[in-house]
């Protein structure tokens, strides 16, 4: 899994993961999506709160657009896990993720609006891949 990561990561702050490089950011599985403007909106809405970053693939394409956000160093000492986030497509749930991460995310503060209908919970040879 390959990923790319923005400018200026925040040290100790939650890292946004966006699959990108399979059938997650593609228009031919989510046309009328704008791909490259939900990064966009992503690495200048989380800013110094967090780092984005862009994996090739997350392995979960069935749950796709797949985020996953992990937690800041205060959400892993409360005892936070990523969080998975499945059909993160909108305008709307991307300023939700955002918000979250700007609260400060997993552990800290609990999803804005309906993000919590986003989470869900991959294969556990898919999080440890992703997550270790």
């Amino acid at each position: 899994m390959g990923r790319r990561d923005s400018d200026g990561p925040a040290p100790g702050g939650c890292v946004v993961t966006v699959c990108r490089g399979c059938c997650c950011g593609t228009e031919r599985k989510h046309p009328g999506a704008d791909h490259a403007d939900q990064v966009e909106r992503l690495t200048a809405g989380v800013g110094e709160a967090g780092r984005v970053r862009l994996s090739d693939c997350l392995d979960a394409c069935a749950d796709s657009n797949v985020v996953v956000v992990a937690p800041s160093a205060q959400g892993r000492l409360a005892g936070a896990r990523p969080v998975w986030l499945a059909g993160v497509l909108s305008a709307g749930t991307t300023d939700e993720v955002v918000e979250w991460v700007r609260a400060g995310g997993p552990g800290v503060a609990d999803p804005p609006g309906l993000l919590d209908l986003s989470v869900f919970t991959p294969p556990r040879r898919v999080r440890q891949a992703v997550e270790d």
